[in-house]
């Protein structure tokens, strides 16, 4: 299976996870009625892993913006700023050595609590600028998209993801150019309500 096609399958399971986590009767109980729904502000720093050459290492922060529909569902807003380095001696072809790729990512997203409201899914896309080591002949902007699996708190939230930006240029194996970058990712963010 393409990573395409995997990660397009993660992101319809995260979804369908999400609607059928909490699939109950429909009951109105005092703690549904009376949640304050709200704005939540997040600060985060992002360390990972590219899975495609000539990209190694992705670090970035971002800000996020979330919005509590329930105790369970919200939605998010998010931007910030990734690096993905390259090693020195990796480089596409004609160049005689790598160059970084740096990308403001913007992306809206819906997280769903899934246990002990402290555990939750969640699914975003969006795009990704890139504003750093870009020349003429590669692509600028990309589809993004990323599923992840976290852990919150009232101030701390921690998860783990998987990001693909399906235009950006990649080497294959066999050395030739192909299209989209993934990679995998921890995000460590500080929140609080606004």
């Amino acid at each position: 299976m393409k990573i395409a096609g995997k990660i397009k399958f993660a992101l319809a399971l995260t979804i369908s996870m999400m609607f059928a986590s909490n699939v109950e009767a429909q009951e109105t109980t005092n703690e549904a009625t009376n949640y304050d729904q709200g704005f939540r502000l997040g600060f985060g720093a992002n360390a990972g892993y590219s899975v495609h050459d000539p990209y190694k290492l992705a670090l970035g922060a971002d800000v996020r913006g979330q919005y509590d529909l329930s105790k369970r569902y919200s939605l998010t807003l998010t931007t910030g700023y990734t690096n993905l380095f390259v090693s020195k001696a990796d480089a596409f072809p004609g160049q005689t050595e790598g160059k970084d790729l740096g990308i403001i990512p913007a992306k809206a997203g819906f997280k769903a609590f899934v246990w002990n409201d402290q555990f939750y899914l969640m699914g975003e896309a969006g795009a990704a600028f890139a504003v750093s080591n870009v020349d003429n002949t590669r692509e600028k902007t990309s589809l993004l998209l990323s599923p992840s699996i976290g852990y919150a708190t009232k101030y701390i939230d921690v998860s783990l993801n998987y990001t693909h930006y399906s235009h950006f240029d990649r080497l294959n194996n066999n050395g030739s150019l192909g299209k989209g970058v993934g990679q995998v990712g921890v995000r460590l963010a500080y929140g609080f309500k606004l």
